[in-house]
């Protein structure tokens, strides 16, 4: 892939990072994230989301969040540690990065997201107040999702 990002780029307009532990094995706290069709099942922002093949660099995926029709690009993964994935939409440049590392019989969870564009630049702090509660409420989903499949 040309120009594949390497991580979220932190020379954005707008940088979001939130973490979260979770009670629950890395490897299913990954399989749960990177199951892009299961995405509407426990985040109830997604109204859709389809993906043809497994998440691999250059595997493309499709979604909907927010009335937003958005397509990502996969340029990185680390099973079950790392994933990256971006794409533009909106204007929008988005890169997004989640990272998995187990710690004391849990997993924590780190998600960063880079935004860059005319849309972003016109306001980038009520932007940034934006995605960093997207974020929020990720992790929030992913956490009561991958705790209840651990019980």
């Amino acid at each position: 892939m040309k120009n594949t990002p390497s991580g979220i780029d932190r020379a954005a307009p707008v940088v979001a990072r939130r973490e979260l532990p979770i009670r629950a094995p890395a490897p299913a706290v990954w399989a749960l994230l990177t199951y892009v069709p299961g995405w509407p099942t426990w985040q109830p922002d997604i109204a859709e989301a389809r993906a043809l093949t497994p998440l691999r660099p250059g595997a493309v995926f499709h979604w909907r969040t927010g009335g937003v029709d958005i397509t990502s690009t996969v340029y990185a993964v680390d099973a079950p540690r790392l994933v990256l994935w971006g794409g533009r939409s909106q204007g929008i440049t988005a890169v997004h990065r989640w990272t998995f590392t187990p710690s004391s019989g849990a997993t924590l969870v780190v998600t960063e997201e880079s935004w860059d564009g005319e849309p972003v630049r016109a306001d980038a702090a009520a932007v940034a107040q934006a995605l960093d509660r997207s974020l929020a409420q990720w992790l929030l989903h992913l956490k009561s999702a991958s705790e209840r499949a651990a019980r």
